[in-house]
């Protein structure tokens, strides 16, 4: 396990930020979302506003307007939920430059519990038009999405963890926006996963794979725009699909995937994800084991799922 994906962000914010155009605001959880290293470095251009959300994200569209390039980070969460109105009116409908980084995405926010758990934040930005939603899965994936943040002009939703995640890419990983990235070949089903799911997904591919089953394993870190393509190949290569997401299995990675296949390559599809609910408070591991997101449980998942093909 590498370091917690918080800490890559840190980090890559102020490895990048010296760029003048960046701004970065947050909601008065800096030391949790890791903003504080570079408002420690460039407090000329940091700015805590305070837990109010809707306000932050305002604020980064006035920023925006003025020809910079404003990172609005708080808890997936609050941004998009408290912080959705101003998001639809500057950054979906405006088309503004704005960078919505979504922090403790999924259950990561393990012991905060049901209030600061998101899961439904991914369904309510892909439902906003003009807006790109992508997912973080690992170190080497965060530093390349703050890059691309500051080079891309549009308005983007990062979703990032709190916890660890497995490492999938080797540093120098090159990525592009609507293209899935193929992390393990197969040819029994295909796996789609996002965030750290990626990493389980590919531990379970290797148990299937004791077993003779080979499983293909698609990183969709890029939700929206989404990779038809790579979808649609799968569909037509390995004849079932199993979507894997740490987030409500209603309007997010499966649904996704679910759209592309039903209108081009109907196959047998199976769904791990959090089933409708919320969750409770506990250990992040726990949880996983609790709501069937560990490598084991994606694995029986995958072998009902063949049952079907």
């Amino acid at each position: 396990m590498g370091k917690a994906l918080r800490d890559y962000y840190g980090e890559a914010l102020l490895k990048y930020g010296s760029d003048e155009r960046v701004v970065v605001l947050d909601s008065d959880v800096s030391g949790s979302t890791k903003s504080k290293i570079f408002g420690d470095k460039y407090p000329e251009r940091f700015f805590n506003v305070g837990i109010a959300e809707e306000n932050m994200v305002a604020m980064s569209a006035g920023f925006a307007k003025e020809g910079k390039i404003p990172f609005t980070n708080t808890f997936a969460v609050f941004l998009t939920t408290n912080g959705l109105l101003a998001a639809r009116t500057f950054a979906s409908y405006s088309k503004l430059n704005m960078k919505m980084m979504g922090g403790y995405g999924g259950l990561s926010d393990s012991y905060d519990g049901p209030t600061h758990h998101a899961l439904e934040d991914i369904a309510v930005m892909r439902s906003l038009p003009n807006v790109e939603v992508l997912v973080a899965s690992d170190g080497v994936l965060v530093d390349w999405l703050v890059q691309y943040c500051i080079n891309h002009y549009g308005p983007v939703y990062v979703r990032l963890s709190r916890g660890e995640a497995k490492p999938v890419y080797s540093e120098g990983e090159q990525f592009e926006i609507g293209k899935a990235k193929k992390v393990r070949e197969g040819e029994d089903l295909t796996i789609i996963s996002c965030g750290v799911m990626t990493g389980e997904s590919l531990e379970a591919a290797k148990l299937l794979s004791e077993m003779g089953i080979e499983a293909r394993v698609l990183d969709m870190f890029s939700i929206k725009p989404i990779d038809e393509q790579a979808i649609i190949e799968a569909a037509n290569e390995t004849g079932a699909i199993l979507s894997v997401e740490e987030h409500n299995i209603i309007g997010g990675l499966g649904s996704a995937v679910a759209e592309v296949l039903v209108a081009n390559k109907p196959v047998p599809q199976g769904f791990v994800g959090m089933k409708d609910q919320h969750a409770e408070c506990g250990d992040y591991d726990d949880l996983f084991e609790k709501y069937k997101l560990n490598p084991n449980a994606i694995k029986e998942a995958a072998i009902e799922l063949l049952k079907r093909k």
